[in-house]
This record gives C-alpha cells, sequence and structure tokens, in this order.
C-alpha cells in the first residue's frame, strides 16, 4: 500500500532543536523558562494590537481560564457555537455551567448572528442571562465578527474567541484572537504550527495575563511557604514545549501560505465538478489560513455521498474525515438548550475535510486528485 497521506500532520521548521538544545543546556525543562517568554512575545508581535499572552498546556485550558475570568460559574449558562470541536464546549462543563448552543451561518459555518441574539433574547426572558459567548472561527475561517461582537457588546455579555484553528487568519486585516475579551489559541499536532501540545491564552490587559499565569500555576500565594486561597490548575506550558514554538513560529508565515494553496489546489480540482462547492471565504473582509480545506457534496448533483469519496480516499490510503459532529447532536449534550435551524447538520451530512497540510508533496496531490477524479468521473459519466 502507497504511504499515508494524512489529513494535516506536523511540519518541523528546521531551528525547533536549537531551542530546545538551549533549555536542555541551561536545564530549564519545566515549565517557565527562556522559551516560554520569548515565545509569548512572538506571539504578541505576530498577532499586534498590544495583546497580551499567557503560553498554557492546551487550548482547552486556555479556555478553561478564560470561562474563570469571565465569572462563570455553577449554574450559569454560556452560549457557544454548535458546529465545533467538543474542547468549545466541555469546559464551560468544568465550571459547572450549562452550553446553550447556536446553529452556524451557511456562509463562514460559523456562529450565526440572527440564531445568536435569539438565543440570548429567549435565554434573558427565561431569567438566564448568558455570562459569556464562545465563538469559533471554524477551519481557520473568521466568524461574522463585526456582527457577533456588535451583539455581545449590545447585551454586555463578554465574548470568547475560539481562534484554536485561525492562528494567521484576519478579519478587516486584524488578527484573529483579538476581537473578543479573550481569544484562544491551540498548538496540537495538527494545527497550523505545533508545539507537540499546548495552546494559549489572548489577553488585553497585563491584569488578565497576570490572573491567567497564577492560576495556571497552581494559583501559589506570594508567602515562602506554600500557601493558596483560590482553586489553581497545572497548565502551563514547558519551557521544551515553547522552544519547538519558537521554531515554528519563524515559519508560520511560510505555513499559511501553503495551507492557501492547498485551497488553491481543491478549488481548482472541483472547478468543473457538479454538486461540490469548496469552502471559501466570503467577501474580502475575511482572510482565511485554510488550516483545513473542505468541501461540500450535494448527492443530487455530483451523483456520490460524502462517505463515498471518503471511503474512496481511505482505499488509497489517504486520510479525510466528516466535518465536525454539532455538539447539541452529541449525546453528552443532549439535554443542553439549541437555536437555530438545520444548517450545521447539513453541513455534516455533506461536508468533508480534505488533506491540508503545508508539508503535502506534488506527488501526494497527484494521488489525491487521481483518487477524487476516478470517483468522479465513474458517477458522473
Amino acid at each position: 500500500m502507497s504511504e499515508k497521506i494524512w489529513l494535516s500532520s506536523p511540519h518541523m521548521g528546521g531551528n525547533e532543536l536549537k531551542y530546545i538544545h538551549e533549555a536542555f543546556d541551561a536545564n530549564w525543562v519545566a515549565p517557565l523558562g527562556p522559551n516560554v517568554n520569548a515565545f509569548e512575545q512572538d506571539l504578541e508581535q505576530f498577532l499586534g494590537g498590544e495583546v497580551k499572552v499567557a503560553a498554557l498546556s492546551a487550548g482547552t485550558a486556555a479556555l478553561h481560564l478564560a470561562l474563570i475570568e469571565c465569572g462563570v460559574g455553577h449554574g450559569d449558562e454560556v452560549i457557544c457555537q454548535s458546529m465545533t470541536f467538543s474542547a468549545s464546549a466541555n469546559p464551560i462543563v468544568y465550571q459547572g455551567a450549562t452550553p446553550v448552543f447556536v446553529d452556524s451561518e451557511p456562509d463562514t459555518w460559523n456562529i450565526c448572528p440572527v440564531a445568536l441574539r435569539e438565543a440570548i433574547e429567549d435565554r434573558i426572558a427565561k431569567g438566564k442571562k448568558p455570562k459569556a459567548i464562545v465563538a469559533v472561527h471554524l477551519y481557520g475561517m473568521p466568524f461574522n465578527v463585526e456582527e457577533v461582537l456588535g451583539i455581545a457588546k449590545e447585551f454586555d455579555i463578554p465574548l470568547i474567541e475560539d481562534a484554536a484553528e485561525a492562528l494567521g487568519s484576519t478579519y478587516k486585516g486584524k488578527a484573529c484572537g483579538t476581537f473578543g475579551r479573550f481569544g484562544v489559541l491551540s498548538f496540537n499536532g495538527n494545527k497550523i504550527i505545533t508545539t507537540s501540545g499546548g495552546g494559549a491564552l489572548v489577553c488585553h490587559t497585563q491584569e488578565d495575563k497576570d490572573k491567567a499565569v497564577f492560576l495556571s500555576t497552581q494559583a501559589r500565594d506570594n508567602a515562602p511557604h506554600y500557601q493558596h486561597s483560590h482553586i489553581g490548575y497545572n497548565y502551563r506550558m514547558s519551557n521544551i514545549c515553547a522552544g519547538i514554538g519558537r521554531g515554528q513560529m519563524e515559519v508560520l508565515r511560510d505555513r499559511v501560505k501553503a495551507r492557501r494553496a492547498m485551497h488553491g489546489f481543491y478549488k481548482e480540482l472541483f472547478a468543473g465538478v457538479q454538486g461540490v462547492r469548496v469552502f471559501s471565504e466570503p467577501d474580502e473582509k475575511y482572510f482565511a489560513n485554510h488550516w483545513l480545506s473542505a468541501i461540500v457534496i450535494e448527492p443530487e448533483e455530483a451523483g456520490f455521498t460524502r462517505e463515498e469519496l471518503r471511503l474512496a480516499l481511505l482505499e488509497e490510503n489517504i486520510e479525510s474525515r466528516p466535518l465536525w459532529k454539532p455538539m447539541h447532536l452529541q449525546p453528552i449534550f443532549a439535554d443542553a438548550p439549541y437555536y437555530g435551524g438545520k444548517v450545521a447538520e447539513d453541513l455534516f451530512d455533506k461536508g468533508l475535510c480534505l488533506p491540508s497540510g503545508s508539508n503535502l508533496t506534488d506527488e501526494d496531490r497527484a494521488r489525491i486528485k487521481a483518487t477524487i477524479m476516478r470517483l468522479v468521473t465513474a458517477k458522473q459519466r
């Protein structure tokens, strides 16, 4: 069998080992250290806007701390985009709060402003004003920042941006992750850059960053002995992981360029194929990193389903995956409130993520193209 083509595999730049070796040479192998500070500074410079960044062990940890800083606690409700990975919703439950899920809009696949307003007004009418809003930049596509942020400000509800998939994406030229009260980044192994595991919380004040760092290092009070006045967490990024991140930051712009080139490859590949739409920016306000390239297949027009294409690729050892299954359809969230229509459900039924890595070769692309076109030719002749 041919070598596997992965959906999105890590892609090292070459200098990661330099920073790791520096950490070993200085014996800075635990949390904190020069790499952590430098990685945070690199991210702050890349994002712009005078933000402050706290490097953490995971994007999930960043979201959890954002909810804590927004005052979310037991019995509260938090609005969350339904079309997302479960890590966007799980930390809400960590805090003893209830997620209120909202449908997507067709253009961006992200949180629908109309359904968002409906959800807020109805929850307030029921005597339960939401404590925060979690909106996701899905697959690197910015959500409708202008409308969503406007609604959040109108109702005075803090907006948390889940930009785990969107480092390098912008809305009206401004970096995703810098619009809300907090932004969340992820450096998991499949992301556009990786620290092997890790994440970051994007803040707008030094005070918010300091609180996140305090909570992420077991909330130890300033005392010569171990004293704790708050519940803390072991969420700080290690100096070794941050070293990987420093090397990855050196190639981030190249990685964005390569992912966008893969999106262009699929746009060209499917240009003449009936019933297949490549997920793309609605207009010039949106600039997506296209972390994952995705398509929607209309079976009646295409003559084949999402699952038929997935299995055809799998047979050739090429990884692809259905879009995220909406959270309101997940067994664990079966009792959670939901607002909107069937947009997210329809996308899940018909959508497929295709290999998008920045390290894919011309040979890989040729195999992907040949496999897809064999199915298309067989079904549309």
